[in-house]
């Protein structure tokens, strides 16, 4: 039979819908463009490849195309008969994660990597802070993200995308020396991997290395194509060190140009997040508000997300809101609050009320008792750090500046690093 490049067989004879299927993986592992179309060609080839057209509704989801998944995940179900039972397997895995079912999702995973470790496609879910794990609402789910990932080192070996995977899962817990080699070699095996370039920028910018985050994401960004997977959440941390480096018109060229709901491509999530980050921290390192720019996001925000669930997004949604003074919205939002983070969002939302008004101690004291857990609400500690610059600017905004100074000078030691925090008063 023929196999994927992890060595696992295949339900197809056609050399043209393998080859496809191939490029489709390698692209989806890499977040470079045409993930969607390799895997549709590989169902043209082959209408009778179940993988294929699993994978094709997988492609869709990651891309923000989620309501074009269920013709391609249906076919993949009526097909399964006849595949093998790994492939059986992993369209069960998949049609969970595709209908909301991330729980099961991550049990399916667990079984289905004791007989089938190095099934890399049915992995890759797991991992990252934006995987299953990643938002699964767990406290010490940085330290179970780890966990999943180093007992198949031995299956993996030096494969630059389970390098990749690991080294973030290093990296978010600070183990920075083994997540720099793991980058370095991932990158070796395939420069071509958005998902390692931007691990890649983690690494920068948890040493607080802006000059050369900056010079080195740049540098890769120029041969990205913007329907990239990668390409909005990239330009995020170029707009970032733009800031933090003091090229502002460069940090709101790109806002404008990559994040913005009217310019950016990208999967929606990226956007919502990404750009109410950049408005913010912004802000706080001396901007002033951009109220259109805030009003833009907040109707963005209502569009998509009005009900999401992930707190990593209804962090960010409550956030639109509450800076573009929709605070009728923001109370019914958050009044009725979902998913497995659901009590972390009415405190978040009235300290972001409070500090869109200028209420500096209320703002602090609501937030402050979620950041010794806020790895629940998912991403990464990068975009995470939102909550600890808003607390911090709060004690500076109501004249607190040594305790401003000792709180985010013990929380992110490392971020502080070169030039110090990005926050205006610091």
């Amino acid at each position: 039979m023929l196999q994927d490049r992890y060595g696992n067989d295949l339900t197809t004879t056609s050399s043209a819908a393998h080859a496809a299927y191939l490029a489709g993986v390698d692209s989806l592992m890499a977040a470079t463009p045409g993930m969607d179309t390799a895997f549709q060609a590989a169902v043209t080839a082959d209408e009778g490849f179940a993988l294929g057209h699993v994978s094709l509704a997988r492609a869709k989801q990651l891309l923000g195309r989620g309501h074009e998944a269920k013709a391609p995940l249906a076919r993949a179900k009526e097909l399964a008969a006849d595949a093998t039972p790994r492939e059986q397997s992993q369209i069960a895995i998949f049609e969970k994660i595709l209908t909301g079912q991330g729980g099961a999702a991550l049990e399916a995973i667990h079984e289905h990597m004791k007989s089938w470790p190095r099934d890399a496609m049915a992995l890759a879910p797991a991992t990252s802070v934006f995987g299953l794990i990643g938002f699964s609402g767990k406290v010490g789910r940085e330290v179970d993200q780890l966990a999943i990932l180093t007992p198949f080192e031995k299956h993996y070996g030096d494969d630059w995308w389970y390098r990749t995977q690991l080294a973030f899962a290093q990296i978010e817990l600070q183990m920075f020396d083994e997540g720099h080699r793991n980058i370095e070699a991932a990158l070796a095996g395939y420069p071509k991997s958005a998902h390692a370039a931007h691990i890649r920028g983690h690494l920068f910018y948890e040493l607080g290395e802006r000059e050369a985050g900056l010079a080195f994401l740049a540098d890769w960004m120029k041969d990205y194509p913007r329907d990239g997977l990668m390409h909005c959440h990239n330009s995020w941390h170029l707009a970032l060190w733009s800031l933090e480096t003091g090229r502002l018109a460069d940090a709101w060229r790109i806002y404008d140009e990559a994040l913005s709901p009217s310019a950016a491509w990208g999967p929606q999530i990226n956007v919502a997040t990404d750009c109410a980050a950049f408005l913010a921290r912004a802000e706080m390192a001396g901007e002033p508000r951009r109220p259109e720019r805030w009003r833009e996001l907040s109707d963005y925000a209502t569009k998509w997300f009005s009900r999401s669930g992930l707190g990593f997004v209804d962090m960010h949604t409550a956030l639109a809101y509450a800076m573009a003074g929709d605070g009728e919205v923001l109370a019914k939002f958050a009044e009725n609050p979902r998913g497995a983070t659901a009590d972390m969002l009415p405190p978040m939302a009235s300290g972001f009320a409070a500090f869109a008004r200028g209420d500096w101690t209320r703002a602090a004291a609501e937030i402050e008792p979620l950041l010794d857990t806020h790895e629940r609400l998912g991403g990464s500690r990068a975009q995470r750090d939102l909550l600890e610059y808003l607390v911090t600017s709060a004690m500076l905004q109501s004249g607190r500046t040594e305790e401003a100074r000792s709180f985010i000078s013990r929380r992110r030691p490392q971020n502080g690093k070169c030039g110090g925090f990005p926050l205006a008063g610091l």
